[in-house]
């Protein structure tokens, strides 16, 4: 497409070249990452160095021929020197999000149901669905409109799922899940399984039933061979726009509020309360019936055992404020040079008592 035609379905936009140079309306085969960037691509520029390259070299030496930019006349000069084309924005990285889009999505297959397919005759399906090769869809299920639903994935009985969902090949949706409006759920994810709940007896372990379901919300993504638990009663809730990496584990009764992020490998014990725009990073974790505050950042490999208050970033196990966990970190790594010279103070007290004894 042409550079014009890309940057009118763009937003926010917040001034582009082609308001001094019109004649520079290259037309675009793709996107590009910086480092690999070729003629007749659109690149993005993120105002950080990368690669060992500053943001003058990334603009003064790329292949690119249209660039997305952030809102600094510097970046902007160097482009038009070089007679690119760009687009800058306030927000340069959702823009260049918003490019992929426009060239790239997704593989969905034609609205349709594929003979292998298994549907049983009380569910109901909205229009335009796709339903893949041996998927198994139970009784009571409601689905939405435009829904895609690939191949292998079993949707048990009284599910409901929102409009334009999409379930990757070989996810599975327990019995009563409730899966909201533009959610993805990618392959090997199970949404609705028993939570981990069990009475200790002389005998053994007695299951107790996991009565309660799973409600993931609108927009909310779920990676590959994650799960999602229910509890034995209520509700485990997902809130609207959370993201959730490959291999996590939320388990039974937890309740995860907007658009949080859980990267790969976090642990959600029973009962944990997240609220809004957390984040978590990578196998960082929780026990059961703690309190994360809305906008906390835990960092990765972070264990969680007490409630934390909103708004604040930890690290560390156990967690405590960041800050604090540098500081700790740096004693850490001088403890054996302490340890040497604890170890010579000791001996010179021990020698400074040995010559007082008579």
């Amino acid at each position: 497409m042409k550079f014009s035609d890309l940057v009118q379905g763009l937003a926010p936009v917040g001034s582009s070249s082609l308001e001094a140079f019109p004649e520079r309306n290259p037309e675009l085969l793709g996107v590009s990452a910086i480092e690999q960037a070729q003629p007749q691509t659109l690149s993005y520029i993120s105002g950080q160095p990368v690669g060992g390259q500053s943001v003058a070299d990334q603009v003064g030496h790329t292949l690119a021929s249209a660039l997305v930019l952030p809102m600094s006349a510097e970046v902007q000069a160097i482009a038009n020197a070089r007679n690119l084309a760009w687009v800058a924005s306030p927000q340069p990285r959702l823009l260049f999000a918003q490019a992929i889009a426009q060239f790239y999505q997704p593989f969905c297959p034609a609205p349709g149901i594929h003979p292998t397919a298994v549907i049983d005759p009380s569910a109901q399906l909205g229009h335009d669905v796709s339903v893949g090769a041996h998927a198994v869809i139970q009784a009571g299920v409601v689905i939405g409109s435009e829904v895609c639903i690939h191949p292998n994935v079993v949707i048990y009985p009284q599910a409901r799922v929102g409009d334009r969902t999409i379930f990757y090949a070989n996810c599975v949706i327990y019995e009563r899940s409730q899966i909201g409006s533009d959610c993805i759920i990618h392959s090997g994810a199970a949404i609705g399984a028993d939570g981990f709940g069990f009475v200790p007896t002389a005998e053994g372990f007695y299951k107790m039933p996991q009565s309660g379901y799973v409600i993931l919300e609108d927009g909310v993504e779920v990676g590959c061979n994650s799960a999602v638990d229910r509890p034995a009663l209520g509700v485990t809730r997902v809130g609207r726009q959370t993201k959730i990496d490959n291999l996590v584990q939320v388990a039974h009764g937890c309740d995860i509020g907007f658009g949080c992020a859980l990267a790969g490998q976090v642990g959600l014990a029973g009962a944990v309360k997240l609220g809004d725009r957390v984040i978590m990073g990578g196998q960082s974790g929780a026990v059961d019936h703690v309190s994360v505050g809305s906008g906390v950042q835990v960092g990765a490999k972070t264990a969680i055992f007490n409630s934390i208050e909103p708004g604040i970033t930890v690290s560390g196990t156990p967690a405590v404020p960041h800050a604090l966990f540098l500081k700790i970190a740096a004693i850490w790594k001088q403890l054996p040079e302490m340890r040497q010279t604890l170890r010579r103070l000791q001996k010179q007290m021990d020698e400074r008592d040995a010559s007082k004894t008579p």
